[in-house]
């Protein structure tokens, strides 16, 4: 599927600030950029860069103090995915035939406490019979228990802190799901990018599990479709992959997010399939 993304930030700068951007979308088998643009206005001089072990395409740059600035991304990609038949799912795997990969995301990270979650996520979810079925439970319990408010968290807050405040944006029931999956010893790692139908617009955050030797998205928001996705970037968690990092004194004046698809015959999501819909990016 074809999608048009667009972000816009505008800051007004207070002092000499570095800046750091992860608003592109990822080149990928599975996501392939048509065509983008990056226009900053005034103009100010910009180096793209990737670091190792991510896919994630960042763009720095220095401005000075006094300067307001807006940086806008435009891209047109393409997006695919497998359908992944449920009874494949439900199949034992043995850890020894793991990816190697998936081993970076079951231990703990920075937003996702694993370890202080484990006795919670056993009592409620040890006892499903698979990890297809615990990460669905997963899903549906965060949805119904934690309440979704904009503005009530920040950029510090775990997933700890989401159960105990029962508040949270998409980035906390992410965390909060990652968190739960790997207490289950279920690799789970963060997804950041674009979402369609999303409201209100936004960046937006879900997981995905490692099942069976597939990696499976999940949204404990239910906010967005599942197949509307275009990644900006994977990691452990958000401290790995935020949208702006800067250095130094500023403003966010503006933010404008919108993903919409090419064709009009795309069909978001049913949530009301979801058990019998896993995607796998």
């Amino acid at each position: 599927m074809k999608f048009n993304v667009c972000s816009t930030l505008s800051y007004d700068v207070y002092s000499p600030t570095t800046f750091f951007f992860n608003i592109k979308a990822i080149k990928s088998a599975t996501q392939i950029v048509e065509s983008e643009s990056l226009v900053i206005t005034p103009p100010i001089a910009f180096e793209e860069f990737q670091v190792s072990n991510s896919d994630s395409r960042f763009i720095k740059l220095e401005v000075e103090k006094g300067c307001s600035f807006t940086i806008t991304y435009r891209a047109e990609v393409t997006t695919s995915y497998i359908k992944i038949d449920e009874q494949e799912l439900l199949k034992p795997m043995p850890f020894i035939k793991m990816d190697h990969e998936a081993l970076a995301y079951i231990s703990p990270s920075r937003h996702c406490e694993s370890d202080k979650l484990m006795e919670f996520a056993k009592k409620n979810f040890g006892s499903l019979p698979n990890a297809y079925v615990k990460a669905l439970a997963i899903e549906d319990w965060i949805f119904t228990h934690i309440s979704y408010v904009q503005g009530s968290t920040n950029s510090s807050a775990s997933a700890t802190d989401t159960l105990l405040r029962t508040t949270g944006v998409c980035k906390d029931f992410a965390h909060l799901g990652i968190a739960m999956c790997r207490a289950l010893d279920i690799p789970a790692r963060y997804f950041a990018g674009y979402a369609s139908h999303l409201n209100p617009p936004d960046f937006h955050a879900c997981f995905e599990a490692y099942i069976n030797g597939h990696w499976i998205v999940f949204d404990p928001t239910k906010l967005a479709g599942l197949n509307g996705l275009v990644r900006v970037s994977r990691a452990k968690d958000a401290s790995e992959a935020p949208i702006a990092i800067y250095f130094g004194d500023i403003a966010c004046t503006f933010m404008d997010v919108q993903c919409h698809p090419v064709s009009t015959e795309f069909v978001p999501f049913n949530w009301e399939h979801r058990r019998s819909e896993a995607l796998s990016y």
